[in-house]
């Protein structure tokens, strides 16, 4: 599920102006959304507390939602450039679709990792027929300058890596985690990662001290470094950490991101990461007129049209709060 905000407004991202270089512990609450006339996620990232962390930059989550009756997701194609996308279920399938030619059905704990590059464009929907709920996340990692011109392509692996602890089962999104690698292309130091705590469990994840980390709950109640997280929130820790406190009241999910701090600065409007004015103006300029970004085939529907550009300059900046 993608930026299908029409009052979309530019994110001013990047930068270390407002990376923390010592341990903290600052919670966020979500914004909530609604993309169309049903669906509602929370987005947290980015946030007014927090526009990054490492190199993520964007972050939904929604459900679970009971979609037996229902059509479920349906996205129809739109656009990206200048980032990933990693899409993360749950609960519920998704079928992906792209420019490429790509078309891939994700389930949950399986990694969809769409590389956008110079232009791609996609949609998403829930097969048919589809599970009774759809429980997932969405999340894009900015590319650096070094590759976000690259070729669009699109990963799907069904089998990531696995860290366990007593009451621990973490599940290796993007980059290294306690000696193990995703398969899942990276062009920063990064990770991400799905924590499956039982209930009852008291454990210490590992960390890269040069690292900047946050955790946020999907579902259940659990304490990181000693602060209740409930579902939808998201816990800002920080660098400086060589390990995460974790323990469980319930049962809970929870999400792992982090990476070295990103030190470009961004412009992000609607689903284009750019660093000028110009290089915005372009990419809504090819969408409208069918150039460059490709067309997705298959999906029973018409392309997103991008939303109107405000009428004050976009000027790329470090981070914000």
């Amino acid at each position: 599920m993608s930026n299908l905000d029409r009052e979309a407004v530019p994110a001013l991202c990047g930068g270390r102006g407002f990376v923390v270089a010592e341990p903290v512990r600052e919670l966020l609450s979500p914004r909530r959304v609604k993309l169309g006339e049903s669906t509602e996620v929370r987005r947290l990232l980015p946030n007014l507390g927090r526009r990054m962390v490492g190199a993520w930059c964007f972050v939904d989550h929604y459900g679970p939602d009971d979609i037996a009756d229902e059509p479920g997701m349906q996205v129809p194609p739109h656009p990206h450039m200048g980032l990933q996308t990693v899409s993360w279920l749950h609960e519920g399938e998704v079928l992906h679709r792209d420019s490429t030619g790509s078309l891939q059905t994700i389930r949950p704990r399986e990694l969809g990792l769409m590389t956008s590059g110079r232009a791609i464009s996609h949609s998403e929907e829930s097969p048919r027929p589809h599970a009774r709920f759809l429980h997932g996340a969405q999340l894009w990692v900015a590319l650096p300058d070094s590759h976000r011109h690259i070729d669009p392509h699109f990963q799907h692996h069904a089998q990531l890596p696995v860290v366990t602890a007593p009451g621990l089962t973490a599940t290796l999104i993007l980059g290294d985690l306690d000696g193990a690698t995703s398969p899942g292309t990276t062009y920063t130091p990064i990770v991400g990662a799905d924590l499956a705590l039982a209930r009852g469990a008291d454990v210490r994840l590992p960390l890269e001290p040069d690292f900047e980390y946050a955790v946020w709950s999907m579902s259940g109640e659990a304490h990181v470094d000693g602060v209740p997280l409930l579902p939808g929130s998201m816990l800002y820790l920080g660098c400086g950490r060589d390990g995460l406190p974790l323990r469980a009241e319930s049962d809970a999910g929870l999400m792992l991101l982090g990476g070295e701090p990103f030190e470009e600065e961004l412009i992000m409007f609607w689903n284009w990461i750019g660093r000028s004015q110009e290089e915005i103006e372009q990419a809504r300029q090819d969408w409208t007129t069918g150039t460059r970004f490709g067309e997705v085939k298959g999906y029973d529907g018409a392309p997103l049209p991008a939303p109107e550009l405000p009428p004050l300059p976009l000027k790329p900046r470090g981070r914000v709060r």
